[in-house]
């Protein structure tokens, strides 16, 4: 079992991938104790020259001493060779935090499965199962992969992670080869290599966090709170809720503190939270959103009234997208979310639903139920859209 800990031996095997027509990848990491995700293994494997059984896979430790992994980000570059992921998001905003690379081009085998009728969010195991008719060990699957040296069950697990991955890629790109579905999944990933889709912008840190008050002023604090809270946790590199935790945000936010007297008040603040740079920056946070003009306050975005929404038609929505799923074989959550379904019977028309290859599954048919142009009938045990 080859372990890579040099950039020379890096270079040698991804100067063989370069030649391949694809490559597998996979990436171990931990982040509990900090802000970014610390690469911590990084997994690879090449087809065979008859198949996708037989040729080379390789382990390659990023913490090892003096290893540059600029071959690798090469690699990820080479338009001639498909990266091929499971559920690649996360290995995706690592090699874009370490290396300012995206992979292309990339196949994401967990997206086309969803495509190709596997179901919602379809595991990598039941892939393996299904497609690879294979198995995985899971005794490995929570560990620290920070300790040095790796156990030989470890590496086989990690390993097993690109190896299998092989057969799964060849037989889902050959469905959606013959489907002629190949565009679909090439759109759901060009959102995957977007960067707007990792930028963690310090200035919005706040719409992640469930305000309890619409109060521009309240906003206003709130929104400085968060971006304080953000700066530093990246700077230091330790999670955010290390820093302060968002119900201390939203209690701070309420009570406005101006000295440290008045911040030693909150009952949710962190020990460490209440001295030092930590509660500098919260006063002074505290202090920017005070000053903040009315017409510079944020403002929740726009909650949709339950009256709005036609619950009958949202109903008949929700039956449509389940026909259109199984109609189709794809996944009935990579066409619509509920809150697209409420979105749409609401007559909002600004919808992911109802756009790219979509509409042509699904958009099209749910306007046209909309607008009375269809019903919806049964016949046996499926549903049929019959046009008026």
């Amino acid at each position: 079992m080859q372990i890579i800990t040099t950039t020379e031996a890096l270079a040698a095997f991804c100067e063989q991938a370069h030649a391949a027509p694809y490559v597998t990848l996979d990436t171990e990491f931990i982040r509990e104790r900090t802000y970014y995700a610390r690469l911590c293994l990084i997994q690879m494997a090449l087809p065979g020259p008859d198949g996708p059984d037989g040729g080379p896979a390789v382990l390659v430790d990023p913490l090892a001493a003096g290893i540059s992994l600029a071959p690798l980000y090469a690699l990820l570059r080479d338009e001639g060779t498909v990266k091929v992921f499971h559920a690649a998001r996360q290995d995706l905003e690592i090699f874009h935090v370490e290396g300012r690379t995206f992979p292309r081009p990339l196949f994401d085998t967990q997206v086309a499965a969803m495509v190709c009728g596997y179901g919602d969010q379809v595991g990598y195991e039941t892939l393996v199962r299904k497609l690879a008719r294979g198995s995985m060990d899971k005794s490995s699957r929570f560990t620290d992969w920070a300790r040095r040296p790796l156990s030989e069950a470890q590496m086989a697990y990690a390993l097993a992670d690109v190896t299998h991955l092989r057969v799964i890629y060849e037989k889902l790109a050959a469905k959606l080869a013959q489907s002629g579905r190949g565009p679909w999944v090439e759109e759901e990933i060009a959102a995957l290599i977007d960067p707007a889709t990792y930028a963690a912008d310090p200035a919005n840190a706040w719409q992640r966090i469930k305000a309890r008050s619409s109060s521009g002023r309240f906003l206003a604090v709130l929104r400085e709170l968060a971006r304080f809270r953000e700066e530093f946790a990246q700077s230091r590199d330790v999670p955010r809720n290390r820093v302060i935790k968002d119900d201390a945000l939203v209690e701070l936010a309420s009570l406005k503190p101006a000295t440290l007297d008045d911040l030693s008040r909150a009952r949710l603040l962190l020990r460490e939270a209440r001295r030092g740079e930590i509660a500098e920056g919260l006063l002074r946070a505290v202090r920017i959103g005070m000053e903040t003009r009315p017409e510079d306050f944020p403002a929740l975005p726009p909650q949709r009234e339950a009256a709005q929404v036609n619950p009958a038609l949202a109903d008949l929505l929700r039956v449509l997208l389940k026909a259109k799923s199984e109609e189709t074989g794809v996944a009935a959550r990579l066409i619509a979310t509920a809150a697209d379904l409420d979105a749409i019977a609401a007559g909002e028309r600004d919808v992911q639903a109802l756009q790219g290859w979509r509409a042509e599954v699904f958009g099209r048919d749910a306007l046209r139920l909309c607008e009375g142009r269809i019903a919806l009938g049964a016949r046996g045990g499926s549903v049929r859209v019959m046009d008026l």
